[in-house]
């Protein structure tokens, strides 16, 4: 008879013997140039900002970039709380709200919106997954990144000097049907919310293209696209993009479990466009979360967590292998790229 073991319950631990180096504090400063941070919530709810602040010091991290400042009022309480009582240590991106869109006066109304929020401390323009995914204007229609109407928000922010970080799909399989050949079917699991397969949706492609064609159409808007690229498993595509469009940057957020998979393919692409590549984790600041990311990035370590402790990995069920970045890239990656783009 056979034993049958369900997937969820099977957690095999390795048995491989290789060499492992615990990196507790980054080599040069850290700008974590994708967190989110929101004053309001619940989340944040029982956070000390000294402690962290004090984390922060013993990490070697310099700034953390808050993406969730909201706009208006929301955006003001942020930076009261973050930016101007931790000076240089918080930086606040405002947002936008999509409520009305496609109403006469709508993108006048953003624009000025996008004006004050800059005028009140804003560093920058983030634009979430839901632009693509869920946004809809007043007429039921789903609304994409190069949308005609919002285009001038980001003529706007090249005016104003900031830099918009945008987020666009998300992973690939994410995309796919849930089933036996799904990489991620753990997280979907855990996270029903997150599975766009299904005619509702727009493909990952449409929306892979329709994020590339607004890049291209504004030249002079600096872009930093979430999660290299939006695109980590599929470094080729990421790099033809970088080689094509010199506006477009990218963070590595929540992305270590795809590049370390792929150590000799990522490697490479940090050598090659080290200038354009941000330190960025959008996960909850923590110590071992840093530490972890300070491992892949500057040791050789081979088939490590990416996520030590979890019972079954969150983003899939393998392992990731150190990319050792020379000091000169790395002191861009961590925190002098972020520093230029954000006038630190």
């Amino acid at each position: 008879m056979r034993d049958v073991l369900l997937v969820e319950d099977y957690q095999p631990r390795s048995e491989l013997v290789v060499p492992e180096h615990h990196v507790s504090r980054a080599k040069f400063p850290v700008v974590d140039a994708h967190n989110h941070l929101p004053v309001w919530d619940e989340r944040m709810r029982g956070v000390d900002l000294n402690d962290l602040v004090r984390m922060m010091d013993y990490l070697n991290v310099a700034t953390i970039v808050n993406l969730s400042g909201g706009t208006g009022d929301r955006l003001k309480e942020s930076v009261e709380k973050l930016d101007a009582a931790y000076p240089g240590r918080f930086v606040t991106f405002c947002n936008v709200d999509w409520a009305g869109l496609g109403e006469p006066g709508w993108t006048d109304k953003a624009v000025a919106r996008l004006e004050a929020d800059v005028k009140a401390g804003a560093r920058g323009l983030k634009i979430f997954k839901r632009l693509g995914l869920q946004v809809r204007d007043v007429d039921g229609r789903l609304v994409m990144p190069d949308d005609s109407r919002i285009a001038d928000l980001w003529k706007k922010a090249a005016e104003l000097g900031i830099p918009v970080l945008i987020h666009t799909a998300d992973p690939v399989a994410f995309f796919r049907p849930l089933d036996r050949f799904n990489e991620r079917w753990d997280e979907l699991h855990g996270h029903p919310d997150w599975h766009f397969y299904g005619p509702e949706f727009p493909s990952f492609q449409e929306l892979i293209e329709s994020l590339y064609r607004l890049i291209e159409a504004h030249p002079n808007t600096t872009f930093i696209t979430a999660h290299v690229g939006c695109h980590a498993e599929n470094l080729g595509f990421v790099s033809q993009m970088m080689d094509r469009y010199p506006n477009f940057y990218t963070d590595i957020s929540a992305r270590i479990a795809e590049l370390g998979r792929a150590p000799y393919s990522a490697r490479a692409w940090f050598l090659k466009y080290a200038d354009r590549i941000l330190f960025g984790t959008d996960l909850r600041p923590s110590a071992p979360m840093y530490q972890v990311h300070f491992r892949f990035l500057e040791t050789a370590d081979e088939y490590f967590d990416y996520a030590p402790g979890a019972p079954i990995p969150p983003q899939g069920r393998w392992r990731i292998y150190g990319v050792y970045l020379p000091d000169e890239v790395l002191r861009k990656v961590y925190g002098e790229n972020a520093t230029r783009l954000l006038k630190l």
